[in-house]
């Protein structure tokens, strides 16, 4: 029974927080004709500049729809489509995107003031 409920509850945990394999099939189906992940020149920014400073839900969020919210990630203009993707893909690329950079900016910042208080 302890099995099985540990089996439902990786289960439920992948469907929520997507899961970085498909994420990965997703994005080399969607997003690899504009965006690279190794530093090399493209159309869009290299995606891990973007794992670098950015939460997996502004990357779901960005990438559900590019034309809402290009101004708040810096750019001056978007030619980024909108994809016809469900959800849980949006949620698997973010999950893939945020994993090519284990080490996050906006980590620093916290360490840096929480280092501050003390």
């Amino acid at each position: 029974m302890k099995v099985l409920s540990i089996l439902l509850g990786l289960m439920a945990s992948s469907a929520l927080f997507g899961n970085v394999e498909e994420g990965k099939k997703v994005f080399a189906a969607n997003c690899a004709i504009c965006h690279t992940t190794n530093g090399g020149r493209a159309m869009g920014p290299d995606m891990n500049l973007v794992a670098y400073t950015r939460h997996k839900e502004e990357i779901t969020a960005y990438a559900k729809d590019p034309s809402a919210h290009y101004k708040a990630f810096g750019y001056s203009a978007n030619a980024m489509p909108t994809l016809p993707l469900e959800d849980q893909e949006f949620k698997d690329v973010a999950d893939y995107i945020s994993s090519l950079q284990p080490f996050k900016k906006w980590m620093i910042k916290k360490k840096k003031t929480e280092t501050e208080k003390n």
